[in-house]
């Protein structure tokens, strides 16, 4: 393979491994959004993966022209001094409460799907995603590298077994179509413009350090169109399942207990990296922040972040984070406005 393919794989993977979380491995995530609009879902997703393309290349490529070292620049330039301090702070926090949640998580699996103690899985991860963020940036782009491809080979899987049973489902997709255009659209700004602006953390450091402007584009794309695939054949098997499913926690779990026992495996194996790979993504964006304001070394303020998320993640502070979700994607759909119409400052040779 060659350097820029494998930086191509590398970049789009980590674009597919920031925005996609614990909820988009559940099934949850994509239920809200896409499978109760019905039929209309699909073209829903359709639009999702454009934005994704348009607007993820745009960040990663304003982050590189402005040499951005972390989201600060970012928000500045589009904000400007005064308003994007405040969504610096704001990105922040949201950013720190979506660690924790993240952290909280782990601990969640180990404890109801292996059985072992919550904090068995919350030190095990603590400790592996320590010494991927003691290797930066190429830590971040080597754990997605790895990652990554199992989320597409297990979406893969769903989406075939929802195929073989498309003969005889028509009906169930119509009859929870239930969604207006209005409705659908909004799904699909409203899912690009949260998940853009918690990933704002990852990809614009990620195109100030690379800055090849090409490898920046098709890995853009390459991401976009991955995670449009994902969300394609995941809505797929969840629509075959007709209403049965929307009041579950995973709806996935029924899809997932029909494949048989090592699938079952395969998928607490991929939740966990999905969680794993939010998690070390946003750590990296919060760094790349916090670095620029108090001079503290990367390990004091891995070991910082790590023991006060440790210590809430205990107090179920992943609950207010579900109430903070809602007001990070109006922000967030403020910030994909900006981003779409301010003009790219020039590329810097």
């Amino acid at each position: 393979m060659s350097h820029s393919l494998k930086m191509t794989c590398k970049i789009g993977f980590t674009y597919i491994g920031t925005v996609v979380g614990a909820g988009f491995a559940s099934g949850q995530e994509i239920l809200q959004f896409f499978t109760n609009k019905g039929p209309f879902g699909f073209i829903a997703i359709l639009l999702a993966s454009l934005g994704f393309v348009w607007l993820g290349n745009r960040m990663m490529l304003l982050g590189a022209r402005l040499k951005a070292a972390s989201y600060e620049e970012f928000n500045n330039y589009l904000f400007g001094p005064t308003v994007g301090k405040v969504m610096n702070g704001f990105v922040t926090l949201i950013l720190f409460g979506v660690t924790t949640a993240m952290i909280s998580g782990t601990g969640a699996l180990a404890e109801e799907q292996i059985g072992l103690s919550f904090h068995v899985g919350v030190l095990f991860t603590l400790c592996l995603a320590y010494f991927v963020m003691l290797r930066g940036l190429d830590g971040i782009l080597s754990v997605n590298s790895l990652v990554v491809p199992m989320m597409l080979f297990f979406c893969a899987l769903i989406g075939v077994n929802g195929l073989a049973q498309l003969v005889d489902v028509s009906s169930d997709l119509v009859a929870v179509e239930t969604s207006t255009t209005r409705s659908w659209v909004m799904a699909a700004v409203t899912y690009v413009s949260f998940n853009l602006a918690m990933a704002q953390a990852v990809l614009v450091p990620m195109g100030g350090e690379i800055r090849d402007e090409r490898l920046i584009k098709n890995g853009g794309r390459l991401g976009g169109i991955g995670l449009g695939a994902m969300l394609l054949a995941t809505n797929l098997a969840l629509a075959l399942e007709g209403t049965s499913i929307w009041h579950l926690e995973i709806p996935l779990a029924p899809i997932i207990a029909d494949l048989g026992t090592i699938v079952k495996v395969l998928f607490l194996t991929v939740m966990w990296a999905e969680i794993f790979t939010t998690l070390i993504g946003n750590v990296y964006g919060l760094l790349a922040n916090l670095e620029t304001v108090f001079p503290f070394s990367q390990k004091k303020w891995l070991m910082l972040l790590f023991a006060a998320s440790y210590m809430l993640s205990l107090v179920g502070f992943s609950n207010l984070v579900g109430y903070a979700y809602p007001l990070f994607g109006y922000c967030g759909m403020v910030t994909m406005v900006l981003l779409a119409s301010r003009k790219m400052p020039p590329a810097r040779i």
